[in-house]
């Protein structure tokens, strides 16, 4: 079977292989998504490397994460070779839609992205906050987004809020190359402390669960060299197929609002009706503040 993206027409093998038991989502449903969504996902992964979520025996086994594109990769698959400690890594960049289809072939169920682009890969563009509740409360996941909102504005910067696909939300802000890693996460991390610490009964930056006395964990780890974030659009290994996806700032209103209320089957309708938020993003970037 092929799947046309683009100019081209991909060979995807085995399309019948079902990824979503119980859902009867097979490799094939998995491929066409990309290849329909890509135009709206390829903006905010072109350029950036990838990790791959990879599910060989559908997403009731166990998966792995891979980094390094194989060797059997066909030569029209963008790559990035990167520096890692002791060696490279030789990442797939996914900067167009016969990629992401390529991908979906290969049994990646999802494609997470760095928050730096290949050309400068240790001067970040995004900052991250991802908000992972430990409850099922995610009224309070709103809300703490709508905080670290308020707080990027105070700060001079634009937020965007995007569902994870899974428990929680990101929060993105996009940002002028500069600082590198180690100064950008200094920065998150200073600014998810003085939320929590505005809020301890309900916001924590505790990495280790044990310790954390409140039920929102601001994460921040993902503004770090070669750390990664879901991509917008992505397809996560959870019953339903949901897709991260982002948001208009208003819906975080909505009470009827959940983190994996879009699937594989529901979004790409979401997008024809009312387009992308987040297009034009880059288009909001402001320096990094002191």
């Amino acid at each position: 079977m092929n799947v046309r993206a683009g100019r081209r027409s991909v060979p995807i093998s085995s399309p019948g292989k079902v990824l979503f038991p119980r859902d009867g989502i097979t490799k094939a449903e998995l491929a066409g998504y990309c290849a329909d969504v890509a135009p709206f996902m390829v903006p905010h992964t072109r350029g950036r490397p990838v990790a791959m979520h990879v599910f060989p025996d559908g997403i009731d086994a166990r998966g792995h994460y891979a980094k390094n594109a194989q060797r059997h990769f066909p030569d029209w698959i963008p790559t990035a070779t990167l520096p890692k400690r002791g060696g490279t890594v030789n990442h797939v960049l996914a900067d167009d839609a016969p990629t992401l289809v390529y991908l979906a072939g290969q049994n990646v169920v999802t494609v997470h992205v760095w928050p730096a682009r290949a050309d400068r890969p240790r001067a970040p563009d995004r900052v991250i906050f991802d908000l992972d509740p430990s409850t099922d409360d995610f009224a309070g996941v709103r809300v703490a987004a709508r905080e670290v909102g308020d707080a990027l504005r105070e700060a001079g910067l634009v937020p965007y809020v995007m569902t994870s696909g899974s428990r929680g939300l990101h929060v993105v802000t996009p940002i002028r190359r500069g600082p590198e890693f180690p100064a950008v996460f200094r920065w998150a991390k200073d600014l998810a402390d003085e939320l929590a610490a505005r809020a301890p009964d309900r916001l924590t930056t505790e990495f280790y669960k044990g310790k954390r006395g409140a039920p929102i964990f601001v994460d921040t780890r993902r503004n770090a060299y070669a750390q990664h974030a879901v991509a917008p659009y992505a397809v996560r290994p959870r019953d339903g197929a949901p897709v991260a996806t982002p948001l208009r700032w208003e819906e975080l209103d909505d009470p009827a609002l959940r983190p994996d209320g879009w699937t594989i089957r529901t979004v790409v309708e979401r997008l024809g009706r009312e387009g992308d938020p987040w297009k034009g993003i880059g288009a909001s970037r402001r320096s990094l503040p002191a």
